[in-house]
Order: C-alpha cells, then sequence, then structure tokens
C-alpha cells in the first residue's frame, strides 16, 4: 500500500454558489479528510482559487483531482507536494497578559520564533504568526509549556506555484488559442 503525504490541490472554478460544496462531496465520497481549506478571489478576474490540503496516496489524489476537474464550473485543478509551492499560514495566540508580564521568557520565545505581539490589554495579548505549518505549531506548543494560551487558531494554507505564473493561466491561454 502507498503511503500517504500531505497534498495540497489547487482548484479555479467561477465564483458559483454550490461550487464548494460539490468540490468538498468528492473527498467525503472517497473518505478523505480535509486538512485546510482557503478560498479567495484569484488574480484572475471572476475565478476563485480554491487551497485546499489532505492526507493521501498519490492514485487517490490523482482521482480525486480528475473528479474535481469534472465538475462544470471549475476551470483547473492540480495538486503539489509541499516542494512544488510556496506556502505560508498566520497563527493566532491569546495569551493572558498576567502570564507573560510575569514570565519574561514568554516575551522572549514569542521574539524567537519571529512572531509579533499585535495587540496587548489588561486581559490579554493577541500574537500573531506567519509561517509554515510546522512553525506555527511550534510556536503554540512552545506557548502552551508556559500554561498561557487563552485561545489559539491557524488559518488555512495559503499558496502559490514555484513557476513564473499559475498554471490555470497557462490554461486558459491555451484554451483561448484554441477557440
Amino acid at each position: 500500500m502507498e503511503e500517504k503525504r500531505l497534498y495540497t490541490l489547487l482548484v479555479y472554478s467561477e465564483n458559483i454558489a454550490g461550487i464548494l460544496n460539490q468540490i468538498t462531496a468528492v473527498f467525503t465520497r472517497r473518505q478523505v479528510n480535509i486538512e485546510s481549506l482557503n478560498v479567495s478571489a484569484s488574480s484572475i478576474p471572476g475565478v476563485h482559487k480554491y487551497t485546499i490540503t489532505a492526507w493521501s496516496d498519490e492514485d487517490q489524489i490523482i482521482k480525486i483531482t480528475k473528479q474535481i476537474e469534472k465538475k462544470i464550473d471549475v476551470v483547473k485543478a492540480n495538486y503539489f507536494t509541499d516542494d512544488q509551492l510556496f506556502i505560508r499560514e498566520t497563527g493566532l495566540y491569546k495569551l493572558s497578559t498576567d502570564a507573560v508580564l510575569k514570565n519574561p521568557e514568554i516575551s522572549r520565545t514569542v521574539r524567537r520564533h519571529d512572531a509579533s505581539i499585535t495587540e496587548v490589554n489588561p486581559t490579554y495579548v493577541i500574537v500573531m504568526k506567519n509561517g509554515k505549518t510546522d512553525e506555527i505549531i511550534s510556536l503554540y506548543r512552545d506557548l502552551d509549556a508556559f500554561n498561557c494560551v487563552l485561545q489559539y487558531t491557524r488559518s488555512g494554507r495559503i499558496a502559490v506555484t514555484r513557476g513564473k505564473q499559475e498554471q490555470v493561466s497557462e490554461f486558459l491561454e491555451q484554451r483561448e488559442k484554441g477557440k
């Protein structure tokens, strides 16, 4: 049996109501859990970009990608491994102000992880960290060891390909030439 690894799917579609449900249904039917999901406008007018991560083996991720691409409103879908993309996430950490003031090692930990304090009030301190998934989780673990974390959340992954332009741009250019 093939080993599972984390794949990132970049899916481009027209901005049509219900397409997100159609895309996630493909994962549900194949019993593959989505780890993160981010949807936003792309660099192409009228086209939205879905960045989806999931643990899978390559055979299954190929099938999922092909099924998603068959959806009528999907323009293009591709899957990637981490080394093929530039990836970032954001972590937000709400810390106890009392704990931060009493223990200077907490602030040193924040600086050591290249995170920033974005808000301070009498009750809590908000820390923000941009980076790769493992960097976001590492800061959480280090802060959690101080027993000062009141809340923690991580954004979904955002990613761009390492190529000059998005593959969907090349696809759309080829489609226009073929008309």
